[in-house]
């Protein structure tokens, strides 16, 4: 094994330890036993004065192999290797390239001297996966950097540039060229005396208690992995040994932290949904995309695809407003290259790749094109039908709503085969999210086709079946439909937003909904109302509160006021429509606790998504959870709401379901697939395994 992912190498009195383990030296058990092997060889050869460390391929090292990470007390240890480079009596000297992540950054750190290859990036990502770096990177990288510098690279996890790294003293020398070469220079320099190399080991932190007090007050946000990073950082100021020691304990102790389980499971989610069952099909060459309407999500929808370098006819059949759809785009495309998301050849290109025209003809030639007009199937229906006649055979149609039926919009065109609905999140040119909704006669080809596509915009594809609301926005109702009902039965509007807040969600959801706009879900109220079944329990105080003209911040006033965007407090006329509806349905209102208000909405989510997966529209577990982490704000700590149900026991679930049908068995309703895996003992994780073995990777 050894031999197989570790080469060693002579170039004379310099031995050469390079990393072969494609696709990204990812180090693992395996790696680090074969790292320690070789680096034991060429101390006892005495032949060998120097040692060079270098990665072949892209990258150095992407990191650590997160499924090895239950194995990080096997022998040796990660940090039995680095302290083994360390303390190396040969001077030993890493060459950086590509990318230096987590594990491999701490490798690097080990060594005696580091030299960089331009457009390299480091980084200690560890705290996004609810860990510390736990193999000597909190103790070498602020023994390097200093305290103040340090915090934000390890406690956010954040990147670091390759000019950055030579600032900050994380790199001796930045050079260009092959990342061997370089690191050949170094060591022989270093042997001939006109570089110097030392063990980081021995240097010296500084204190700075202020910087230390004020990133505790920064980091108190219900997260462990950044308050134990920084007690870790802390610790950089005692000797070496007892500050590898305090930084071990606090990683193993954050192992079994269900926090890091959570974060270890979004991280698998963003990469599980990529394999469906289409993904083999030949796809259709896709370059020019078209989109049919100005508005936010048009816009939106039209700087995603420019910023992945396509080009795009937007078409905004009202032209007056053509004008101001393509402004619109331009300040976008304007603010990526201000964020650094575009450089200036990358940002005139993309204004090149852009037309924006009034006239449907303008699409004959596109390869793609999203409808995003207003949610109402006749207008939906009337486009498909003129695209139908406008677009060049293999077009692919696509539907950017958020709950019609996908079906009847194909059914408008000669070709259903060629038609998706693409279900992108607000603004679509940032939110990460993109539920592919696969219609009954929707193309193998067409559905593989828009995978490569979100990948390609760095989205997260989700394959989701027709139904009203497809994933994300059919649990989304019934989860704001239960923060109605503890409405109604005694609990207040920012009571329920701060128990859901204090879970981890960014807003609660009478907040969401006056920021997303009270007119916006009326519309999707009314569109349901004549098929609303007179057994449902009905809360009408988002609609009395609409018909006030309060729809939310841009009326000033919806659940909550505002001045100038900034929330002021419940708003007194909604609490008064509250307070009638409660009397007028002779509620006898109870107090509600902050878990007990999460418990029920957290519950609502899982009845509903195990309905989705018992009816196919979701094709696993780990698919909802994705839809729920990356397009709805579900705090990414706890894994989302499958997550979650196999975290507290089905059992628990089905109990609580139980519980609350006694209040209301409309409502409340025990899916079958739940009490069929209980049966069965198994788990959403189970499931999760069994239906991705059906996929090809």
């Amino acid at each position: 094994m050894s031999e197989e992912i570790v080469r060693i190498e002579r170039e004379g009195d310099i031995g050469v330890i390079c990393l072969v383990k494609p696709p990204v030296n990812a180090i693992g058990v395996a790696l680090r036993t074969a790292v320690h092997d070789a680096l034991t060889a060429l101390l006892n050869d005495s032949a060998i004065k120097g040692i060079l460390l270098f990665g072949e391929g892209k990258f150095f090292s992407a990191g650590a192999d997160i499924k090895d990470f239950a194995r990080a007390s096997e022998k040796p240890t990660l940090p039995d290797v680095l302290k083994k480079v360390n303390n190396s009596p040969k001077p030993v000297v890493a060459a950086l390239h590509g990318i230096a992540f987590g594990g491999a950054l701490e490798l690097a750190l080990a060594a005696h001297l580091r030299v960089g290859i331009d457009g390299l990036r480091v980084a200690l990502p560890e705290v996004k996966l609810g860990l510390l770096p736990g193999a000597g990177g909190t103790q070498r990288l602020t023994r390097l950097t200093g305290i103040a510098a340090a915090i934000p690279i390890i406690c956010n996890g954040r990147e670091v540039s390759a000019t950055e790294a030579m600032e900050l003293g994380i790199v001796s020398r930045l050079e260009a060229g092959a990342a061997r070469d370089a690191g050949l220079r170094a060591v022989r320099d270093v042997l001939n005396g006109t570089l110097k190399a030392s063990a980081t080991d021995d240097l010296v932190v500084m204190p700075e208690p202020e910087v230390i007090n004020a990133a505790r007050e920064k980091f108190k946000n219900g997260l462990n992995a950044p308050l134990r990073a920084l007690d870790a950082i802390e610790a950089s100021r005692l000797p070496i040994d007892e500050g590898l020691a305090k930084e071990r304990a606090l990683f193993m102790e954050l192992m079994h932290d269900p926090q890091r389980e959570g974060l270890v499971h979004a991280f698998f989610a963003e990469r599980a949904t990529s394999k469906i069952p289409e993904q083999g099909a030949v796809k259709r060459d896709v370059r020019h995309i078209g989109i049919v309407g100005g508005g936010t999500m048009g816009v939106g929808i039209a700087t995603a695809f420019l910023l992945a370098g396509f080009s795009v006819t937007l078409i905004e059949m009202q032209a007056d407003r053509v004008a101001a759809a393509q402004d619109a785009i331009e300040k976008n495309l304007a603010g990526a290259l201000k964020r650094a998301k575009l450089n200036k050849e990358s940002h005139a290109k993309a204004l090149s790749a852009l037309t924006c025209e009034a006239k449907l003809a303008e699409l004959s030639k596109v390869d793609l094109v999203i409808e995003a007009i207003f949610e109402d199937m006749e207008a939906k229906t009337g486009l498909f039908k003129q695209l139908d006649e406008i677009c060049k055979p293999k077009t692919v149609l696509a539907t950017n709503t958020s709950y019609l039926d996908i079906n009847q919009i194909a059914a408008a065109t000669n070709r259903p085969k060629d038609v998706i609905g693409l279900h992108f999140f607000s603004p679509a040119h940032i939110m990460r999210l993109l539920e592919v909704v696969v219609a009954d006669e929707t193309a193998p080809e067409v559905v593989a086709t828009c995978f490569e596509l979100a990948k390609s915009m760095r989205k997260i594809p989700v394959r989701a079946g027709v139904c009203d609301g497809f994933i994300g926005n059919r649990i989304l109702m019934q989860y704001r439909k239960v923060s109605e009902y503890l409405l109604l039965d005694g609990a207040e509007f920012d009571q329920i937003d701060n128990a859901l807040q204090n879970f981890g969600f960014a807003m609660g959801p009478f907040a969401v909904g006056d920021l997303a706009g009270l007119d916006i879900a009326r519309a999707t109220r009314d569109r349901k109302a004549a098929t609303r079944p007179p057994e449902e329990r009905y809360c009408r105080v988002a609609d009395l509160i609409c018909d006030q003209g309060w729809f939310g911040r841009k009326t000033s006033q919806g659940y909550y006021r505002y001045e100038e965007g900034k929330p002021l407090g419940v708003n007194p006329g909604a609490q008064k429509i509250v307070d009638a509806e409660r009397i007028a349905a002779r509620i006898d209102t109870r107090n509600f606790s902050d878990s007990e208000i999460a418990e029920r909405c957290l519950t609502a989510m899982m009845m509903e998504a195990c309905k989705i997966l018992e009816e196919g529209v979701a094709l696993r577990p780990v698919d909802i959870d994705a839809v729920e982490l990356f397009g709805y704000g579900f705090p990414r700590h706890r894994g989302g709401p499958m997550h979650m149900a196999d975290q507290i026991g089905l059992k628990t679930v089905l109990s609580r379901i139980e519980t609350y049908a006694k209040e209301d068995s409309f409502f409340w309703q025990v899916p079958k697939i739940l009490r069929e895996m209980i049966a069965r003992k198994q788990s959403f994780s189970d499931l999760n395994e069994m239906t991705l073995k059906g996929c090809h990777t």
